[in-house]
């Protein structure tokens, strides 16, 4: 006998279509948990500053006696008046810009020309150098406060801006050295090569080459810079003897009266003047900062 060979037609892969089907589930699945999780995130970063700025618009026993998600029953214009003027927000804001101004000023020449020096010029220990002013960026700002703070009394410059400059520059520095470094690094080395057989220095290299092609990086640390030492509390706290030198984050705290009640109401509102100033700057400037961001990213 032979044996007969009887082919048979392959089966239909029923778990194909399964499969697939469970892909495209999968899919959906995950694309809802994602713009879920962008939603929670989007309602914790937005719902605060609704809550401060509705209550900035309450009075007093609205915000004391009513629920926190309730709405003001009317508008409240005065809260912005007194907190600029009782308040002194508008004195506590100048001295902002002039602790402020000087020491951004500061922060870019000397963290710009470091970086030039560091990155485009070569000189013996120059890593080494670098490795050492980024090193500052691990010392904790707790550990040298009060150090500084005897030492700016021993000197006798406690009672004035001078120590929140000195401090802002030196906490600033590491940091803006490095990303300067960086900036200076995606420089085409072409450019400073031909300007030295022209007979250029170092001082036209740095000012008519490397500033100009970092503008966008400058004004990217720049503006961190200025958030960084506008927003700051903790220094500002503990080297402001005078309260008239106060800064404006420290000013809020003053929003109370000797026995400790506070007026929730103008609090709020200067809140309010200070949150949404900054958010519409960082806003207003916010694809230069993106620019500035991914200049030193990529070396030309």
């Amino acid at each position: 006998m032979t044996a007969i060979n009887v082919e048979t037609a392959p089966r239909p892969r029923t778990g194909a279509p399964r499969r697939q089907s469970g892909t495209l589930a999968g899919r959906l699945t995950g694309g809802l948990l994602v713009k879920l999780l962008i939603a929670v995130i989007i309602i914790a970063e937005i719902y605060p500053m609704f809550w401060i700025l509705t209550n900035s618009f309450k009075t007093k026993s609205e915000i004391v006696d009513e629920p926190l998600w309730s709405l003001p029953g009317g508008l409240q214009w005065h809260n912005y008046v007194d907190a600029w003027t009782t308040g002194s927000l508008g004195h506590y804001a100048l001295n902002s810009l002039i602790v402020t101004v000087p020491s951004l000023i500061l922060i870019l020449l000397l963290g710009a020309a470091a970086g030039f020096a560091l990155e485009v010029m070569v000189w013996k220990g120059r890593n080494a150098v670098l490795f050492l002013i980024v090193g500052g960026m691990m010392v904790p700002l707790q550990m040298v406060l009060l150090p500084l703070f005897t030492i700016y009394f021993n000197v006798g410059i406690s009672d004035s801006y001078l120590p929140l400059i000195i401090t802002y520059v030196g906490h600033g520095l590491p940091l803006t050295v490095f990303m300067m470094a960086t900036y200076f690094r995606a420089v085409p080395r072409e450019l400073f090569e031909a300007l030295a057989i022209e007979g250029g220095g170092p001082f036209r290299a740095f000012f008519s080459i490397g500033l100009p092609l970092i503008r966008n990086g400058l004004f990217t640390i720049g503006l961190l810079q200025f958030f960084s030492v506008w927003n700051d509390l903790l220094i500002a706290l503990t080297f402001n003897v005078d309260s008239k030198l106060s800064t404006v984050q420290v000013g809020l705290l003053h929003f109370s009266d000797e026995y400790g009640s506070v007026d929730y109401g103008p609090l709020f509102a200067a809140i309010s003047i200070t949150v949404f100033g900054t958010l519409a700057v960082y806003l207003i400037l916010n694809q230069q900062v993106m620019r500035g961001l991914t200049a030193g990213s990529v070396k030309g």
